[in-house]
């Protein structure tokens, strides 16, 4: 997670929300990173989840990331749940809940929908405190 927020704090340089994710394989090991890129690309989908997920799958050469965690400093929203959960990480970890937003148990719960053929792992909470406090602090500067 700590890496995740170092990630976090690239995006808010140029003006995109602090959130950072970096996506890990099964032996631990980094395979990708991103923070939002919305306001630097001009891309909605730019998200920290959605870029560090196709870096991943781009290192690996395979859209299944079968075993991998997705570490991200603010629960994933709806576009990047459902990212999440097409790319078969096993688990998601986040640190902040986004109770206007999130889709991993706060607003919605898309990542554990039994309807769905997968259902990656939710582990919340961690670091949740600094993820949060990147958070406020970008929006009260704002």
């Amino acid at each position: 997670m700590r890496q995740a927020l170092d990630e976090a704090a690239k995006a808010a340089l140029t003006g995109d929300v602090p959130v950072g994710a970096v996506v890990l394989a099964a032996d631990g090991s980094v395979l990708a990173t991103g923070h939002n890129e919305r306001e630097a690309t001009g891309d909605p989908t730019a998200h920290a989840e959605v870029l560090a997920l196709r870096r991943a799958a781009a290192g690996l050469g395979e859209w299944r990331l079968n075993g991998c965690t997705l570490v991200v400093t603010l629960e994933p929203c709806v576009m990047c749940a459902g990212a999440l959960v097409q790319s078969r990480v096993a688990r998601v970890v986040f640190g902040a809940a986004d109770e206007k937003a999130g889709a991993a148990g706060s607003l919605w719960d898309l990542v554990r929908d039994r309807r769905l053929n997968h259902r990656p792992e939710v582990i919340t909470g961690v670091l949740g405190e600094e993820c949060s406090s990147l958070l406020t602090a970008f929006f009260r500067d704002r």
